[in-house]
Order: C-alpha cells, then structure tokens, then sequence
C-alpha cells in the first residue's frame, strides 16, 4: 500500500482533504504558466540585455606557466585548447620575468579569449554594426556572432583592451581594472562573526543611524519594551547616548546580534559597488564578477555575507558567481559530491534570476592536500573524466552559462603544486581534459537554446538571510551547530527533491515582491525560524491564489527581531494555516517522538487545529501534519523537521515521507530511476542532463507528454531512440537533448 495512503487511513482523511487531492490532479495536468518573462525581467538592466544578446557561455581555463615555457610553448598550449574545445582563459598565471598582457596577446592570436568572459566582452551588437562590417542584415544573431568579420572587429576590439591594461599596468600596479573580481568579504570592518575593528564600530553607529532613522524606532526594534533586554543604564535616549553605551547592550538581546552581521554584510555591497563604478570607469564593456570564494554551504550571515544583495550590485555590471572547489567548499556536508554540486551551482543561479551567473572558480582536476579539514586530514578527490563530466553538466543544468576551471596545467613548486589541473604532472593531455573540452563543444553548439532555457521547477525552496542571521544569533552563546541549521534543512529538502528527480528553485522575499510566487505550484520553508510577517503577507497571497505553501519546524517561532511570532487564534498564520502552533517541543535528548516508525531528532510542533485537516500523527496520537484549504490553494505544516531529517544522504525512509507529504497527488513532469535527473526546458528543445552516483548501468528517462520529434546525445550526436534505455558509466553523466 501506497505509504501516503496509509498515513490517510490512519488519519481518516475527511472528505474535504479527498476533494481537495482531487483538485491537485487536475491541476497537475494543466499546463502550468511559469512566468519565464517575468522571470528573465527580475534582474533585467541594458548591461544584462547586452549579454542576453552576445549569449556567450565561456569554457575557460587558468594557464599557469611553467619555469622554461617560452612563446613557442605557451602557443602549442593555447592551440591544444582551442582544439578541445576551451574558449578562453579564466586566468593568467605568469613567470616573474613574463608580462600578464603580452601572454594575453598571444592567447588572442591562437583564438583563446584572454579573460574569463570570453565573448561576453564583446562591443553590442548593433544594427549600425552590422552594416559597418558589411554583413547582411538577413542573417540570424546566432551567424552574426559567428561571421568572420565581426570576430574580426571583436578582436580588435579585445587587443585594444589588452594595450590600455598594459599601460595601466605600468601606470597604476593595483588598479581595481586590472582585477575584474571582487570576494565576499572586506576584513576592514572585522573578522567573521561578532568582532568589530575601531573602524568597524565607527562605522556601525553610522549604518544604525541610517537604518533605523529616530532613536525610538531603535528601541522597539533592540526589544528595550520587553522584560530583561535592557542596555546597561536602560534604553537610549539619543543617537549621542547610543554613540557611548551601544557596547553594552544586554547579551539576551538578539537584534543587535542581527545588525552587526547585516552591518557588515551591507558594507561588503557598498565596498564591492565602488569598486564596479571604478572598474566600469575604465571600461564600461568588459563584464564584472562578484560572488565569492565563501563555501555556500557556510554560515552566511555569520560570515557577514548576503549573497542576493551582491547579486544586486552585479545586474548592471556584469556576472555573479560562486566559488566551487572540491578541497574548500564541501566540508559542512562531508565532502559529498554530486548533488551538492547542483545545490550550489543552483542556488547562485536562482539568486540571479534572469542575470549571467557562471562557475568562474571552480575545480579542474584531482586533489589530496590543501583544503578546509573539517573533522580530517588529508583528503582527497578523484576527479576523473566521468566525474568532470558529472561536475561541469551540474553546472549547466543549474543554469550556469559557462564556467572557468583551476587549472589547465598544474603549479610547478610550492603548495597546490602538482593539484587541480585538467593536464597531468608532465603537461600531457589527459581523458578528462578531452571529456570536459567535448563537453565544452557541446556548449558552443548549443549555446543559444541554453540562453532561452529555463527551469521549470515543481517546488520553491525559500530563503530568507534574516532567518539565517537569527540562527546565527542563536549560536553566539556557544552553540555553534545552530547557525548551520538552516543550511542543513535547505540541503535535506533539496536532496530529498533531487533523489526524487522534483525540479525545484530557490526563491527569497524580493522574488515574491516583485510577482514570482505563482512561478512555483509548491513553496516550503525550511527551518524558518525567524518568519517576517511581510513574507507571510506575501504568502497568504501566493496561497489564495492556487500555491502550495508548506512549513515545517521550527517554523515561525519568532520574528526577525527575536519576538515571538504571533501564532494564536485569530492571527495571520493561524487563519492561512487553520490551526494554532501553541508551543514546541523537542525530540531526542530525554524524550523520543516517532511518526510512521521513524524516530525524529528536532523541533516538534505543537498543534491544535482550527479547521486544519490532519494528515498524520505522531505516535503519541499528536497531530503531526496537517493541511488547510485556504482561498484556491492550501497551506501544509509538518509539525517536525521533516527538511534537517533528510541532511545526511543514505535517509531514504526519511526522504520518502517528505516528497510523499510535499507531492500529494502532484507528479512530478519527468522521472528516471536509477539517476539524477534536471531538465532545461527551451523553445527549441528541453536538455536533460542525466547522473549516475553509481557503477555503469541502463535507465529509463520518462517525462511528461511533450511532443519531442527527436532524441541525441548532445556531446557525441549519438541518436537515441526514446524507448530504449539510456547507458551512463560509472559516477558519470549524459546530456540529452530532446528536440521539440
């Protein structure tokens, strides 16, 4: 028996719930609009247009010289490239006694763009161009960007950059222009957490002035009407009084926890704005990226990073990306990879909606020194052609429009020597060199459809910093594992989603603002601690009209300034979930609670229905997950936390109550067992993109009824045909492009 089924019977599911599960089926076969065009306006500028138009998707590599490569050997390395299939240079490492431009120069006169943007420094593309160069206005974009003569004019127009960074160079050795990049982080104000410079806590006052306006709203805002939150000495009386006793704010009192971390965070942005408006000075056309090397499965408000608002500042300048590593940025979930990979890659590319988000940094080959070592040492990484493959296809599939690779040839002495490159020790080509340049081609070959793709996820998995930094402020006090709760619970519920084979999308409060919400036919929230009741104003809307919103715990536990969220009768969150969450428990340390045989570690819910449906109940008979029709839609709680339980792989009972409570009878548009699978959906065709965590094997790909007229491999060309099984080697991947 069906294990929802039996959780109904048990629950004697009424026949309101029955109907409802009806009214579910229907919509999943409609045809569901998922916004694509507001999609692609969320961080729409002239500079994003631009890009849209160059559609480049750069496969770029770090070429590190190496002591005795002179010209002769540098051209054999870039001609070697080229013929794989890489684009461009993500990086240039030179000798000492070699000159960053000149090798530039020579990249350029093999083919190989000599930045990390590839062709997405181009000069627009204009009408005026075009009949300047003589090519006929009749021809398609897509053979206007491959004509000879405008990659002519565009060269010209790279080698001219080339000279004016040189002489700046000469001029000005740390110029912002000569970067193009820009981390996460400015140690100025601090180091990660809690700790302040001089300047820091200058500076600080100055933001708390300008956040909060008048002194008053301060107060309410640190909670000094409340019992025992009070500064030494009782609230503030002016900005002036606040300048001399802020330090000694009571250390139960949370919101400020909250500012510091925003505080630096928004310093990050505005230090990271400046040096655009900087680098745009010198040259407007060449792209920027931002992002960072902070590991997203890091504390992100604890590192005083806000990753959509950097994503902010790159709309009109350029390209948000995040650093992936194997060595540096997996430890918080053991070094897992695969999914995980996607998880990240996904997760910058949703905070960047309709923006060019790419893997700029990222590994390139295997490594077994350096590296975060959290709980161990000496790890290690196969990387191997099937793992590349796997790597650089999660990229794409995450929305990624390229990616840059460290390295092409490995450091010749001294730390990393001999880790992460695509060639081996002796310079040679190697398997996954050739597998990632296929892929590379491949790219290339379909970069237009890639540039008119989207997702088109079944579930919106929330974020909200605020909640993240009251986690944080949680954790001060010697409980360092609550600021990772947050992350845990995204991780659980995009494993179990991706073990599924869900599509889902990351979505935060400015997505609903600006009118996204209806984009996704489910919206959970995670481990939402803190919940701004603005969002939940957001989400009663999304709900009544048709969405699916689900909580688990512990949800809506306080506000983000630590007060308690209201969650009696007659609140907001009692009328849009039909029940009242009256407190919560804990389950694990001296109590264990059980739902369906499962023993549960967290928060757990205390419910009393108010016209709330009850799906399941723990084993003490307690309600444990309820639902509630509320306008055309419903709203779900799962009174544990169903999302964390999923957080280390290999939980499958765990995984499969959730996606059964998450689904009802929704199904999802396409399944495969025995692999991972994401979908690109284009007008021309959707790509699939195929995973194998296992030894080689056969799957089958179903999806829902689309009309495809033909089914390739897109890397080989291999036609397949549809109803035979599709073969993936061992921890290795397909791309499979199915035309319409």
């Amino acid at each position: 028996m069906n294990p929802i089924l039996a959780i109904r019977s048990k629950s004697l599911i009424t026949l309101t719930l029955v109907l409802l599960s009806l009214t579910f089926t229907i919509k999943a076969q409609e045809k569901h609009d998922y916004l694509h065009e507001l999609y692609d306006a969320r961080h729409d500028s002239p500079f994003q247009q631009k890009i849209r138009q160059l559609a480049p998707v750069p496969a770029g590599v770090v070429y590190i010289q190496r002591p005795g490569e002179g010209e002769e050997i540098i051209r054999q390395h870039f001609r070697t490239m080229k013929e794989l299939g890489f684009t461009n240079l993500k990086q240039i490492m030179p000798l000492p006694d070699w000159d960053h431009e000149e090798i530039q120069k020579i990249a350029l006169e093999e083919g190989v763009i000599p930045w990390w943007y590839g062709e997405g420094g181009w000069e627009s593309i204009t009408p005026d161009l075009i009949r300047q160069l003589g090519i006929p206005s009749s021809l398609e974009m897509k053979e206007v960007r491959r004509h000879p003569k405008m990659i002519e004019y565009q060269n010209q127009v790279l080698n001219h950059r080339i000279k004016r960074l040189q002489e700046l160079r000469k001029e000005k050795p740390d110029a912002q222009a000569l970067k193009g990049s820009n981390t996460a982080y400015d140690p100025l104000v601090g180091e990660r957490g809690m700790d302040l410079t001089p300047a820091g806590e200058k500076l600080f006052v100055e933001w708390v002035k300008e956040t909060y306006k008048d002194i008053d709203t301060l107060n309410h805002a640190y909670n000094q009407h409340h019992h025992g939150l009070q500064a030494a000495g009782g609230p503030f009386t002016s900005w002036e009084d606040f300048n001399e006793r802020w330090q000694n704010y009571n250390h139960r009192e949370m919101r400020v926890v909250r500012d510091i971390l925003r505080f630096k965070a928004d310093h990050g942005v505005a230090e990271l704005a400046k040096k655009v408006q900087e680098f745009k000075e010198f040259d407007p056309e060449a792209p920027y990226r931002a992002g960072g090397e902070l590991g997203l499965f890091r504390p992100h408000a604890y590192f005083g990073v806000n990753f959509p608002a950097i994503a902010k500042v790159m709309q009109d300048a350029g390209s948000f990306y995040p650093s992936i590593h194997y060595t540096w940025h997996f430890d918080q979930v053991l070094d897992e990879l695969g999914p995980t990979v996607y998880m990240q890659a996904s997760y910058i590319n949703d905070m960047f909606k309709g923006g060019w988000s790419g893997g700029w940094e990222t590994t390139g080959g295997p490594q077994q020194f350096g590296g975060e070592k959290f709980g161990q040492n000496n790890k290690g990484f196969t990387v191997d052609a099937p793992e590349m493959r796997q790597f650089t296809l999660s990229m794409l599939a995450a929305g990624f429009k390229g990616w840059g690779l460290w390295s092409w040839s490995v450091r010749s002495a001294g730390a990393e020597v001999g880790e992460y490159a695509l060639l081996d020790h002796h310079n040679e080509v190697t398997e996954r060199a050739r597998a990632v340049g296929q892929v590379a081609q491949a790219m290339q070959r379909y970069r237009e459809e890639l540039w008119t793709a989207h997702k088109e996820p079944t579930v919106g998995v929330f974020f909200d910093w605020d909640n993240e930094a009251m986690w944080t402020a949680f954790s001060i006090k010697g409980q360092d594992s609550l600021r990772f709760r947050p992350m845990q619970a995204r991780v659980g519920l995009t494993r179990a989603l991706i073990n599924g084979n869900i599509p889902f999308e990351y979505l935060n409060a400015e997505d609903l603002e600006f009118g996204l919400a209806q984009r996704y036919p489910i919206i959970y929230l995670p481990g939402m601690l803190a919940l701004d009741p603005k969002v939940l104003s957001l989400l009663e809307d999304y709900v009544s009209k048709g969405g699916k919103l689900i909580m688990d715990m512990p949800g809506a536990w306080m506000d983000p300034h630590s007060a308690l969220f209201p969650r009696g009768t007659g609140s907001p969150l009692a009328r849009l979930f039909g029940l009242v969450l009256w407190e919560y428990q804990y389950s694990g340390i001296n109590r264990d609670w059980h739902l369906e045989g499962e023993k549960l570690i967290g928060s757990i819910g205390s419910i009393r229905p108010e016209g709330a449906s009850i799906l399941a109940r723990f084993s003490n008979g307690d309600p444990a997950v309820t639902t509630y029709n509320y306008g055309q839609g419903s709203a779900m709680l799962l009174g544990y936390e169903a999302a964390r339980a999923c957080f280390r792989r290999g939980n499958e009972a765990m995984e499969k109550l959730l996606k059964d409570f998450i689904m009802e009878d929704i199904t999802s548009p396409y399944q495969c067992e025995g692999a991972v699978v994401y979908r690109l959906a284009s007008p021309d065709a959707d790509h699939y993109f195929l995973l194998n965590l296992e030894e080689e094997k056969e799957v089958q790909l179903e999806h829902e009824h689309i009309d495809y007229n033909s089914m390739e491999d897109a890397i080989s060309g291999e036609s397949l045909n549809p109803s035979h099984p599709i073969r993936i080697e061992s921890y290795g991947a397909r791309w499979i492009r199915m035309g319409k």
